[in-house]
């Protein structure tokens, strides 16, 4: 764990795309391949493969607990500490390093230890079984265990880049490994298949969810037309949720966009999916849908997030699956395959399915640009979103972005609020104040409807922060209660009703487009106006 550790530090201390490649590359290619292989699981951020369900069943809470026995450190050089760095492992580094030398660690001594986590039950012999690691572990192997532990290494190094430096270390096809990852979700299987060069031997592993493909924003239909000039395949963009549909061995799994598994989340579509024939993964829309018409967003948020689902709740927001697309079936990969071959496969699967609950989603063939404007009217008569204009000669491309799937939306809504509290960031924002509380005037009163992050540049956040500092009302800590003075434009998808807010709303995907310096706080927009 020490040169894991060293080969983290010189990843972090470079912006460089091809050197942190190299720096990750050159480490791997020095160890044995069973330790290259769980280095590889590691330097991902994860305890365990991404295919696996295994959780360790322990959050900062008990690793922060853990760190202040071992240091011996008061409450409030705990909190000095962790405000002082805004990081969790980096504040773990400095908590123990004035504690006596300790021994350190072998990468799979700490695979074993996460295992062996994993399987134990009550938090007083968790925390006994964490602590034993910690204290075994140097101050920079304590860092990356508490990094590693909460899933999220802040290093400025994603899998992708993990898979660049399989690729490079075993002088790999880089497409090949992507793929293999992709295929197994195992990136130490992937590295062990890299060195043995049996990448393309890979299988696509049944009930484990692979990368969705993904369209991009365009802003007119003729945008749309100049790229896809043979033509387009246009179906409506439906606003559920994105579903990736799994049949296999008598068993059925639904993932969601980010590879999480929502089966439970929709009990009523796991009988008419497993009525279907044969074993195949599709991709679709799961969305609330009563009559003939989609249910808006909005309702249907009830059914989301929730570990069960009871009768009332299912007849209450009723939902359909929506197919639009085959990425496998009777255990041959179609992702090769062009959408129209994808497509005509779909429909036979489709065909004699009796239950509305899944459904194949409509495509019609546009060739030009008033043809694709009239589609996308009348997509958002039927209360959706907009469409998705596909070529019908693409492959499927999981988790990837291209100009062969385009999206065409409504244009999107904007309020004018007022900032009225403030947290600090995290990773490379840490120390500074860059999420923001926000608030439309009710009446009187100021009444929050949304927190947002994203949509400042650096030098606006920096500005920002020694600006709320001097106008602090109340200092929690974490977060600063400030003076309603700085107006924002927020952007977002749509509105819903919360009791997250005072508001009693919330908005889905808020983000700034902008601070308002000519917009006094008098005049920003009112509750009524979100109603």
């Amino acid at each position: 764990m020490r040169r894991f550790a060293q080969t983290c530090e010189a990843v972090a201390a470079t912006s460089k795309r091809n050197e942190k490649i190299a720096l990750v590359a050159d480490y791997l290619r020095s160890l044995p391949v069973d330790d290259a292989a769980q280095a590889a699981i590691f330097l991902t951020g994860r305890p365990f493969p991404k295919r696996e369900e295994t959780v360790l069943g322990v959050g900062g809470t008990l690793i922060w607990r853990v760190v202040q026995e071992i240091a011996q450190a008061p409450d409030e050089r705990m909190k000095e500490t962790y405000l002082k760095h805004g990081d969790l492992g980096t504040a773990v580094e400095e908590l123990l390093a004035a504690r006596p030398a300790a021994p350190g660690l072998m990468l799979k001594e700490v695979a074993d230890e996460f295992r062996a986590l994993s399987l134990t039950r009550g938090s007083a012999e968790k925390q006994a079984r964490l602590k034993s690691l910690f204290e075994h572990a140097s101050p920079a192997e304590a860092k990356y265990l508490a990094k590693i532990v909460t899933t999220d290494l802040r290093i400025g190094l994603k899998e992708n880049l993990v898979e660049a430096a399989i690729a490079a270390a075993y002088q790999a096809p880089l497409a090949a490994v992507q793929r293999a990852n992709m295929f197994l979700g195992d990136v130490g299987e992937t590295l062990r298949r890299a060195a043995a060069g049996t990448l393309s031997d890979a299988p696509l592993r049944p009930l484990h969810p692979i990368g969705f493909m993904l369209a991009s924003p365009v802003d007119s239909p003729a945008e749309v037309m100049e790229y896809l000039t043979s033509g387009a395949q246009v179906e409506d963009k439906f606003d559920g949720v994105r579903a990736q549909v799994h049949r296999h061995g008598g068993q059925v799994k639904i993932f969601s966009r980010t590879l999480d598994e929502i089966s439970e989340q929709f009990p009523e579509l796991i009988p008419p999916i497993a009525s279907l024939p044969g074993e195949f993964i599709l991709d679709g829309e799961i969305l609330g849908w009563r009559g003939d018409s989609p249910i808006p967003f909005t309702e249907f948020q009830q059914r989301l997030g929730r570990k069960l689902v009871s009768l009332f709740t299912a007849q209450q927001t009723p939902v359909v699956l929506m197919a639009f697309d085959l990425l496998c079936c009777q255990g041959k990969v179609l992702l090769d395959e062009p959408l129209r071959e994808r497509r005509e496969q779909l429909a036979k699967l489709l065909t004699g399915c009796a239950d509305p609950r899944v459904r194949l989603a409509d495509a019609r063939a546009v060739h030009s640009a008033e043809q694709l404007a009239e589609e996308f009217e009348k997509a958002l008569a039927r209360g959706n979103e907009g469409v998705v204009a596909k070529d019908p000669q693409a492959p499927y491309t999981p988790g990837r972005r291209g100009k062969v799937w385009l999206k065409l939306k409504r244009p999107l809504a904007t309020l004018d609020v007022v900032v009225t509290a403030v947290e600090f960031g995290h990773g490379k924002r840490r120390g500074l104040l860059s999420d923001y509380t926000f608030a439309v005037r009710d009446g009187e009163k100021l009444a929050d409807i949304g927190k947002a992050y994203s949509g400042l540049t650096d030098r606006e956040i920096i500005e920002h922060t020694e600006f709320f500092k001097q106008h602090t009302l109340a200092d929690e800590g974490f977060r600063r209660k400030v003076e309603p003075i700085v107006v924002l434009e927020v952007a977002f998808n749509n509105i819903q009703r919360s009791r997250r807010h005072a508001s009693g709303y919330a908005l889905r995907f808020p983000r700034i487009l902008r601070v308002r310096t000519d917009k006094p706080v008098e005049e920003i927009d009112t509750i009524e106006r979100v109603k």
